[in-house]
């Protein structure tokens, strides 16, 4: 499994390895100072015998990023504004919408459940479950029922001693 690290971190490591090994260092005490496998330094030291070619940073596999960094944060500035202000009739931000406002604004069509790994391991950003509350709530209402009606009618223990069958 690759180490985490850009490829240019990586192969800073592989070429401090080189040269703690040049200052004498063993193998065993390389791995311990750089959190790796012993191995790594022996197959590194043969990587730097076919030439500087061997360590060089290799770029991470998989598929490219579509969207930059510049990108990403251009995404955030646009979130933070809220839903609202892209035209939707609510402030609630869904995945859905999101892939909407990044189609429009970027061309980039991507899967909703993408959307959502971007915005919670790119952006930081966690779900978050909108509190329902009915239009018609009246809190002073309900403030006025807990002090007044409440204790007038919550059970006390006297209560429950005259229910009680002896």
């Amino acid at each position: 499994m690759r180490p985490t690290g850009s490829a240019e971190e990586l192969e800073r490591r592989r070429r401090r390895a080189l040269a703690l090994r040049k200052e004498g260092y063993t193998q065993t005490q390389i791995a311990e100072l750089l959190g790796c496998c012993q191995s790594s330094v022996s197959i590194w030291e043969k990587m730097a015998s076919q030439g500087n070619k061997g360590l060089r940073a290799k770029p991470h596999p998989g598929r490219p990023r579509l969207l930059t960094d510049q990108e990403h944060r251009e995404l955030e500035k646009l979130l933070v504004q809220g839903a609202e202000a892209h035209g939707w009739p609510n402030d609630l931000w869904t995945s859905q919408r999101v892939k909407e406002l990044i189609l429009q604004r970027f061309g980039v069509d991507y899967h909703v459940d993408h959307v959502r790994k971007i915005l919670v391991y790119r952006l930081g950003w966690t779900s978050q479950k909108p509190e329902k509350r009915a239009r018609e709530r009246d809190e002073g209402a309900i403030d006025r029922w807990h002090k007044e009606d409440f204790p007038r009618l919550k059970k006390t223990p006297e209560d429950e001693a005259r229910r009680s069958y002896s």
